[in-house]
């Protein structure tokens, strides 16, 4: 069996310049974020973990949004990727993901004021 390398919530702290108990709070407000435990309960962040924590760091210090506006940001994003592959197949469809695009896109305009 191959083990992914994990580190340890001290290690993410230190890479990522941000204090442990802001990793533990974050995994309150995001479900995305859901590192293994051992049996101790210390916690393992996997590389998606890693990957998840940069991008909250980049939305959170670098583009300075709150934490609801990170969420809105997350799911606008999601909304948009899961539509890339999506190709209409009558008109009422398509205006229907128009409409649901706009409100998306209203919802985060709304968490950035």
């Amino acid at each position: 069996m191959i083990h992914e390398k994990c580190l340890k919530i001290g290690e993410v702290s230190t890479m990522l310049n941000i204090p442990a108990y802001v990793l533990r709070y974050w995994e309150t407000e995001f479900r995305e974020l859901q590192p293994r435990k051992t049996r101790s309960g210390q916690r393992l962040y996997s590389e998606k973990d890693l990957d998840f924590l940069r991008l909250l760091v980049h939305l959170r210090y670098e583009e300075k949004l709150t934490i609801s506006g990170c969420r809105a940001r997350l799911k606008a994003a999601k909304s948009a990727s899961s539509r890339d592959t999506w190709t209409p197949s009558n008109t009422d469809t398509f205006q229907e993901t128009l409409l649901e695009i706009k409100k998306s896109l209203q919802d985060v305009l709304e968490d950035l004021r």
